[in-house]
């Protein structure tokens, strides 16, 4: 039965094309699957109920997340979010020897975060190389924020005492002013380059280092585009190399006694423009410290050295909102009777959609699905579609690909797990379940232009068909489904809600959601949408003979 569909599935993907121009749906491609001498080879369709609504989602856990935003971003929509991020610091070679703490000299500390880039070609002459897509995942890329690194006072626990130290220590994105009281010291990254404090900003050039020789500059290490501080190096002297004896013996010691740094971003000073914010992968992040140092108690000649550091362990991401009042006004008015005219889904500390299949009846007694199993239908799609809002959306950004899960067990439907077709990048596998955002084409160029976005539509097929079949070895339920924003479909971790979501009854949401700062708004199922925009769960299915 599973093989049957997954190769249906597979001819279904070949034969779609992405297309908004019109709904061309399943009827187009029905007749070339169904060959069944019990059914008719005409392939129907029908819509069913379905509700949804608004719902927010609050302070939410931010520990350690694979991918972490940073920056200042006025989304037109929703408003503004403020995106710090805080680290611990280990060494990566712990109980480093220095011969003559005194005389050392640090020549330099900097920290290095590549962006997400692709190397595209080299000039064999300069020997510079340039860097493709590599703003892409930077929102507003020729914005500016004020980025501020502190030494953190914050202690990073691992494990909860509240709980007798038997569940992890969970960390809220609310949480930035214990972060922000417990600064120690000035800002780190206090350079008079103001690319790299007052007015940050991400550049999609290749970073190169270099040293004078002979009047000359010379480039001794050339780095793919990142996110490059140069740090305060008399701090740096007196925490490592001025350190009491035995903390830096190893990293459990060493990071009680630096506990880490605090990357603090803010609107640029008397700035009106929409800021920037990037995500960024800080495991591949590196702070370096050159020095030099003798060569032994004895020999006074000092030799380049360099300490390196990770910045990893556990960490911390921190949103600060200004909701825009429409977005937050339409949260507070969620009409979880009759379902919302608009949803809006929104990242990070932001807000999802409810979703009730069949009016949310019990599978056994539900009208709709008697009805199917009566007239014996054999269910060969079923697909919910959203339509952008694209009035409300306007020129805002718009998330790649949105995620249907399972809100009350908090996992996703089964139609994530029956399907294997994969992208040109893992963030658009599973093609089939969709959830991809479909755009219009252009009519001159017939080319597909980037930000006009006209629908999602998600596949939940054997979903539907297991509320039909209604098996009770199963004990399926017509379960509530949650509708968030995705920054990578393979991610199905959760993370914990400060408070948890009362109806229905749920403390966490999908991590991925976590990580994306976009939003958008789409068309929900009130009556008072237009027919053609409403949210629509549409089956196709065959009769039998």
């Amino acid at each position: 039965m599973k093989f049957n569909f997954l190769f249906k599935s597979f001819l279904t993907a070949l034969l779609i094309t992405i297309s908004t121009s019109c709904d061309k749906d399943y009827n187009d491609i029905g007749t070339s699957i169904i060959d069944n001498g019990n059914y008719t080879s005409t392939v129907d369709s029908t819509s069913v109920s379905v509700k949804a609504y608004n719902q927010k989602t609050g302070p939410v856990e931010t520990n350690s997340l694979p991918i972490n935003a940073l920056g200042f971003y006025n989304n037109p929509v929703f408003g503004k979010t403020t995106a710090s991020y805080v680290t611990q610091i280990t060494l990566a070679s712990p109980d480093p020897t220095f011969i003559n703490p005194s005389q050392v000299v640090v020549d330099s500390v900097y920290i290095y975060v590549p962006y997400y880039s692709k190397f595209k070609s080299k000039d064999n002459t300069t020997g510079d190389s340039t860097y493709e897509d590599v703003l892409d995942s930077i929102q507003n890329q020729s914005g500016k924020f004020k980025l501020s690194v502190y030494e953190s006072g914050y202690y990073l626990r691992d494990l909860d005492p509240s709980t007798g130290l038997q569940e992890t220590q969970k960390y809220y994105s609310n949480q930035t002013a214990d972060f922000t009281s417990a600064i120690v010291g000035p800002r780190l990254n206090d350079t008079l380059d103001t690319k790299q404090n007052d007015n940050f900003e991400f550049s999609n050039k290749e970073i190169k280092l270099t040293y004078q020789k002979s009047g000359a500059t010379v480039v001794k290490e050339r780095l793919a585009p990142g996110m490059f501080l140069t740090l305060n190096r008399a701090f740096f002297k007196n925490k490592i190399i001025n350190a009491p004896a035995g903390k830096l013996v190893n990293n459990n010691t060493f990071k009680e006694y630096f506990r880490g740094l605090y990357f603090k971003a803010q609107p640029a000073d008397g700035s009106t423009d929409q800021g920037a914010m990037a995500l960024l992968d800080f495991t591949k992040a590196k702070m370096t410290m050159v020095y030099h140092d003798q060569t032994s108690a004895t020999v006074t000649t000092r030799v380049r050295k360099t300490l390196s550091f990770n910045l990893g362990g556990i960490t911390v991401n921190l949103f600060e909102n200004q909701e825009n009042s429409n977005y937050q006004n339409a949260i507070l008015a969620a009409n979880p009777s009759l379902g919302d005219e608009k949803l809006y889904l929104r990242g990070q500390e932001g807000s999802m959609a409810i979703i009730e299949l069949f009016k949310g009846e019990d599978i056994a007694t539900s009208t709709e699905l008697n009805a199917i199993r009566t007239n014996k239908w054999l269910i060969n799609e079923a697909s919910l579609t959203f339509y952008i809002d694209r009035n409300a959306m306007g020129d805002a950004p718009e998330p790649n690909r949105i995620y249907l899960f399972d809100i009350e067990n908090n996992i996703p439907i089964v139609d994530y797990y029956s399907d294997a077709t994969k992208g040109n990048n893992a963030k658009f596998n599973k093609l089939i379940h969709g959830g991809i955002l479909e755009v219009e084409k252009d009519v001159d160029t017939d080319q597909y232009e980037v930000g006009d976005g006209i629908r999602y539509k998600i596949r939940l097929t054997n979903h539907i068909r297991n509320l039909i079949e209604n098996n009770p070895d199963f004990e399926i339920e017509n379960v509530k489904l949650g509708l968030v924003i995705t920054e990578n479909i393979a991610t199905i971790s959760n993370s914990k809600l400060k408070n948890p979501i009362v109806s229905p009854s749920t403390k966490y949401v999908p991590s991925s959601s976590v990580m994306n700062p976009l939003g958008t708004v789409l068309y929900g199922s009130n009556a008072s949408v237009i027919e053609a925009k409403r949210m629509k769960l549409k089956i196709y299915y065959t009769k039998p003979n």
